[in-house]
């Protein structure tokens, strides 16, 4: 499972170092907070979001084998605790995507 952020394609050279850091500080904040929402029995999945990325990169990758099939095809809570379920990426970034933003846009010195 995949999730990925899309900067404008001239920001790179706009930010410099700037972007680097905030491309870290952005995929970092998008696993801690994303945390919470993934399905949660072992705790091997929502390990293999640690795993799978790279901060940095821009992508942040769920990588267990049953990571898409959790993420598409069950439901978006669970008994044992109503936050988590499927679609996790979706529903942390509808709650977080402001936070997510904020913290990105003081690092790389955008208003």
């Amino acid at each position: 499972m995949r999730a990925e952020f899309k900067w404008n394609p001239g920001a790179k050279e706009k930010w410099n170092g700037q972007f680097s850091e905030a491309q870290k500080f952005l995929d970092s904040e998008v696993l801690r907070t994303t945390s919470p929402y993934v399905p949660f029995r072992t705790g091997a999945l929502e390990h293999s979001g640690q795993l799978g990325t790279v901060p940095g990169t821009g992508e942040v990758i769920w990588n267990a084998p049953y990571a898409v099939k959790q993420y598409r095809n069950t439901a978006e809570s669970r008994d044992y605790d109503p936050q988590r379920g499927g679609m996790w990426f979706e529903r942390s970034k509808a709650d977080h995507k402001g936070e997510w933003l904020r913290g990105t846009k003081k690092i790389a010195g955008g208003g």
